[in-house]
């Protein structure tokens, strides 16, 4: 089969079509059911979209992400180096305020993408985004079968990954009383302990992982486990917390709308990062 030829999904066309009349479309907020498995995804890998939708990149979606340049060329001396990339592997429409969450963890401002704080510490970031007016649903990739080239290429190139979803409330396993939640998950557990302990101190309700197996990030080809040290963070945030972040909860305003509910988040996020970098497993030999 030549590069130009589409190839075809993995997944039959009956099961296909049964998995998608199934399962409810997003609207373009992205407010609407998180998928940890594949049943549902129109494409098999990211590699699988771009093949697909070679036209796409700029009409339905969009790839962001930086990685920062570091240099050792002392030879007395060892100099330090980034060990933590965050992930949006869903942001844009697909999961709506990851994005930005993904940015502002990074360090960065999400609307002008300046450094947050003069003297705070910047991590790479990676982001795929649905940018469509609607139906940004049918650009999920499930985070096992991301093989982003970038994205596999900082995940595999550090200690730690933190990667940031959305779901519903009923998916989190939060009650209609209180539906705004954040499950915790990944295979990392100093980084799950440091999440839940920073998240709940700045007065956000956590929920394991291990008690959503949907949502728990646990699987090894996890993009965020897919690091140095075969493990990480992975948090799902509800759709009731991810919009009382924002002032506008429409793509265009949420960069430019952040509240103190999205700072407080981000701030502890970042805080459970910084103590995690300071751990014994965190040297490089």
């Amino acid at each position: 089969m030549s590069p130009s030829t589409p190839q075809r999904p993995r997944t039959s066309r009956r099961t296909l079509l049964t998995a998608l009349a199934a399962t409810p479309l997003l609207s373009a907020l992205g407010t609407g059911t998180a998928r940890a498995t594949a049943a549902g995804d129109v494409y098999a890998s990211n590699t699988d979209l771009y093949t697909r939708l070679p036209d796409g990149e700029g009409t339905d979606y969009a790839r962001r992400y930086r990685r920062h340049e570091m240099a050792d060329a002392s030879t007395e001396a060892r100099f330090p180096f980034h060990r933590t990339t965050v992930l949006a592997p869903h942001g844009g429409g697909i999961e709506a305020g990851t994005s930005e969450l993904c940015l502002a963890i990074a360090g960065y401002h999400p609307a002008t993408l300046e450094r947050a704080q003069a003297d705070g510490p910047v991590h790479d970031y990676w982001m795929f985004e649905g940018i469509r007016n609607a139906d940004n649903r049918e650009l999920h990739v499930t985070s096992r079968h991301c093989d982003d080239r970038v994205a596999l290429a900082l995940a595999a190139g550090s200690l730690n990954v933190l990667s940031l979803h959305g779901c519903t409330a009923a998916q989190a396993g939060a009650p209609a009383s209180r539906p705004e939640a954040v499950v915790v998950g990944g295979r990392n557990t100093d980084f799950r302990r440091h999440l839940h302990e920073e998240l709940r101190a700045a007065g956000f309700r956590t929920v394991d992982g291990a008690e959503v197996p949907d949502l728990g990030g646990d699987d090894p080809d996890n993009i965020c486990n897919r690091t140095l040290l075969g493990k990480g963070g992975q948090l799902e945030l509800t759709t009731e917390l991810r919009q009382g972040m924002f002032g506008s909860f429409t793509r265009q305003g949420r960069a430019k709308s952040t509240n103190d509910t999205f700072r407080r988040f981000t701030a502890a996020c970042r805080a459970a990062i910084t103590r995690l970098e300071a751990g014994p497993d965190q040297a490089v030999l």
